[in-house]
């Protein structure tokens, strides 16, 4: 070890936290709302990158059929939900949401991958595809069930995991996929040589930041996600419609998670079950924020990023066991600090 292999192993970290922090977001953004723990943001991270990578070589991504998919899905579900107060105006609704915008998605895809070589505008697309998907998941699976225990939650949300990872398998197969850089350009500082992709990470996940703190702080919706947040039921009762949140934070989340597959696929080939290690950690730097500290949140992704590039040099056999284990310590101070509460009897 010296101080040029320190600096490369602190930027790897670094970068590699960068993209911990943003699915760390995604995780804490949609407890705080529905109380999901969402284990299939992994596979918004494979969805991203296989999207970005398809488009990227002209390819029609197959995100776009497995969007069309659940959108009608999605649309049969709804249509069971209001059949009892079904109106022109719901029924339309649900067509709009659930059928002519995933037809629409297609459309774009299609014109995309035959028409576009722009970095910025697959990059778009790609999140066109992929976060509506978040939508979808969400009113098949836990709008229906929103009012349950957490670990029932839980329990969905294995299952989810577990039936995306196959469709994943379905879709795009076993083989591997990798994109292009977002950008070309990269410099020296010092022995240091920072890449463009690594410059990229860096930006988006600031800018990340920076627009998510405006939109929870700025906007009416993310006002009426923080009320939700907060108090579920005292946001219904002063008119936040608790299930158009619940929606929006799957979409986001689902956003998030296509972002940082979409920074991920450049660096390294992705697979299918690729998302599911990188979630992982996401949810360490999420369970070491208290799922609901988004500075903790940040901070603690730096440190498994770190962890994690320290750990491929000193011991690489063993990095995954290294940062999985930082979860031990942190579960367990927790357990202590919380007071003990009797469980309810029936």
């Amino acid at each position: 070890m010296n101080s040029t292999i320190m600096l490369f192993l602190a930027q790897d970290g670094i970068t590699n936290g960068a993209i911990y922090a943003l699915l760390g977001f995604g995780l804490v953004l949609v407890f705080a709302v529905t109380r999901v723990i969402l284990i299939p943001q992994g596979e918004f991270i494979t969805f991203g990158a296989f999207t970005y990578a398809a488009l990227s070589s002209g390819t029609l991504p197959r995100t776009a059929q497995l969007a069309c998919a659940l959108g009608v899905i999605a649309f049969c579900v709804e249509l069971v939900s209001i059949r009892h107060q079904l109106s022109i105006r719901r029924l339309v609704r649900a067509a709009l949401l659930f059928v002519i915008m995933p037809a629409v998605i297609w459309l774009v895809a299609m014109i995309a991958a035959k028409y576009s070589r722009s970095v910025p505008a697959n990059l778009a697309v790609s999140l066109l595809i992929v976060a509506p998907i978040g939508l979808y998941i969400y009113r098949i699976v836990y709008q229906p069930m929103a009012h349950a225990s957490v670990l029932v939650l839980l329990i969905a949300s294995v299952g989810v995991h577990l039936a995306l990872q196959g469709m994943g398998l379905v879709f795009f197969g076993a083989e591997g996929m990798r994109a292009p850089p977002i950008t070309e350009v990269a410099f020296s500082i010092g022995p240091l040589r920072v890449t463009g992709q690594a410059l990229a990470v860096y930006v988006i996940a600031a800018l990340l930041i920076v627009g998510l703190w405006l939109f929870f702080g700025y906007t009416l919706y993310g006002k009426a996600l923080r009320a939700t947040a907060v108090n579920r039921v005292g946001a219904r009762l002063v008119g936040v419609r608790t299930v158009l949140s619940g929606q929006m934070a799957f979409v986001l989340a689902a956003a998030i998670g296509a972002i940082s597959g979409i920074l991920i696929v450049p660096m390294t080939t992705i697979y299918y079950d690729s998302g599911f290690l990188v979630g992982l950690k996401g949810f360490i730097a999420a369970i070491v924020g208290g799922l609901g500290s988004y500075p903790l949140t940040a901070m603690a992704a730096v440190a498994v990023g770190l962890v994690e590039a320290f750990s491929s040099f000193y011991a690489s056999n063993f990095k995954e066991v290294i940062v999985f284990t930082l979860i031990v310590p942190v579960l367990l101070l927790r357990s202590l600090a919380v007071p003990e509460v009797e469980e309810e009897k029936d």
